[in-house]
């Protein structure tokens, strides 16, 4: 058991970094998409553009900056595109990037402050996004990738899945 006052940094930390995340994103999103694009596009070891992914995969879990993301269609291809890589770890890094994308802080908080069930619908930036990743065939991947032979892609797909599932 941790010690309360650990157990509750830890569950303040995530609403800490997605308030930085988001004042990060709305004063310097541009210039860190520009990056990051930079570095998807180029010719960079497998690690590094993994490192990248996981960058991106971070930026989508601040809410603002969700909505920064799913603004930049270019971006959003280029995690699709990495999602159908053949390296298993870009693969992996850029599904998490999906799986914040989808992902429904309002059920969350729903859950972390009731009986632990999320009520009603999702929110309509959650659907909205959900959405938008669907028309643009994210959804098929996943479900592609839910049958990868490795095991962690397949659990992170199935993860996302049913994300979208709830």
């Amino acid at each position: 058991m941790l010690p309360t006052c650990l157990h509750t940094e830890s569950l303040l930390l995530p609403l800490l970094i997605r308030q930085h995340i988001d004042q990060i994103m709305s004063s310097h999103g541009k210039q860190i998409l520009q990056a990051v694009t930079l570095i998807l596009e180029a010719e960079h070891s497998v690690e590094v553009k993994e490192q990248t992914l996981c960058i991106l995969a971070n930026i989508a879990d601040g809410n603002t900056a969700k909505e920064i993301l799913m603004t930049n269609d270019d971006m959003l291809q280029k995690i699709k595109y990495y999602m159908g890589h053949s390296n298993v770890k870009l693969q992996l890094a850029a599904t998490f990037c999906v799986s914040n994308l989808i992902w429904n802080e309002e059920d969350v908080q729903a859950v972390v402050s009731s009986d632990c069930s999320p009520k009603g619908q999702h929110s309509s930036g959650s659907q909205e996004r959900q959405d938008k990743l669907r028309e643009m065939g994210f959804v098929d991947i996943l479900h592609k990738l839910t049958q990868a032979s490795d095991p962690n892609l397949c659990d992170r797909a199935k993860t996302a899945m049913q994300q979208y599932l709830a």
